[in-house]
């Protein structure tokens, strides 16, 4: 019976009889709807929260989940950089959207985990550098945002400060040497992590994609690695590409 009650709901949801933001009907209420006992109410209220339809907001009920997603393109990386020197891309493209950006960073010297190591071909031993972003828009953590750079190719550069740097890492790197001129981009879809659900607030059953991007130099050297974790409920991926001409395929 649960699962009738959760499905009339997410069609309700679904053509817009219970609108985004809005309070669904109390427990009490929903239990005389249906003529069933309160506790299957809460099984199938539940059930919509653990697919990311709905959110308690104690002590009001249940509300239908407001989505804004953040349109992620890859592709953008490599744009300039703001002008404005407070700001980096995130924070300057999303004040202009009308959203309150915000983001807290940390800088630590780590062994970095295994595929990091692997991708950025260091030796045993060999230390990364890591800054670790957590990026927020209107209050709600969005993504992460992690980028490890071999030890040796960053220290005593503005990388290891924990905050915004105004030029870029990447212009960084190409002042010491180590310009990147292509990216080799991977995404993975998969469930979290605990850690990744403790950093992004994740409800129950919340995707995430995971977008690994690595930095290559002209020589074919690595020189940094992004790891981007993307809670699937507030995202949209975009990739912009150009027609091909046949002839070089």
């Amino acid at each position: 019976m649960w699962a009738q009650i959760a499905e009339d709901l997410r069609s309700k949801i679904t053509d817009g009889t219970y609108r985004p933001d809005t309070r669904l009907p109390t427990e009490a209420e929903l239990t005389s709807l249906y003529g069933v006992a309160r506790a299957t109410v809460r099984q199938a209220l539940t059930a919509l929260v653990n697919e990311g339809l709905i959110v308690p907001r104690a002590p009001r009920g249940y509300f239908v989940r407001l989505r804004q997603p953040l349109f992620y393109r890859p592709q953008q990386e490599f744009r300039p950089q703001p002008k404005t020197p407070e700001m980096d891309r995130f924070m300057a493209d999303h004040s202009a959207e009308g959203r309150e950006p915000e983001q807290r960073i940390e800088v630590s010297i780590v062994d970095p985990p295994a595929d990091v190591k692997q991708r950025l071909k260091l030796n045993e031993g060999e230390l990364a550098a890591v800054r670790r972003r957590i990026r927020y828009l209107d209050g709600e953590p969005f993504n992460t945002n992690d980028s490890y750079y071999p030890l040796k190719f960053v220290q005593d550069t503005e990388i290891m400060r924990p905050v915004d740097i105004a030029r870029g890492a990447n212009e960084i790197l190409a002042e010491n040497g180590y310009p990147q001129v292509r990216a080799l981009d991977e995404i993975y879809v998969r469930m979290p992590t605990p850690d990744e659900i403790r950093r992004l607030e994740l409800g129950p059953g919340t995707p995430i994609a995971c977008h690994i991007c690595t930095g290559l130099c002209p020589d074919g050297t690595p020189v940094r690695v992004v790891v981007n974790i993307l809670p699937g409920d507030r995202h949209v991926i975009v990739y912009e590409r150009d027609g091909m001409d046949p002839g070089k395929r």
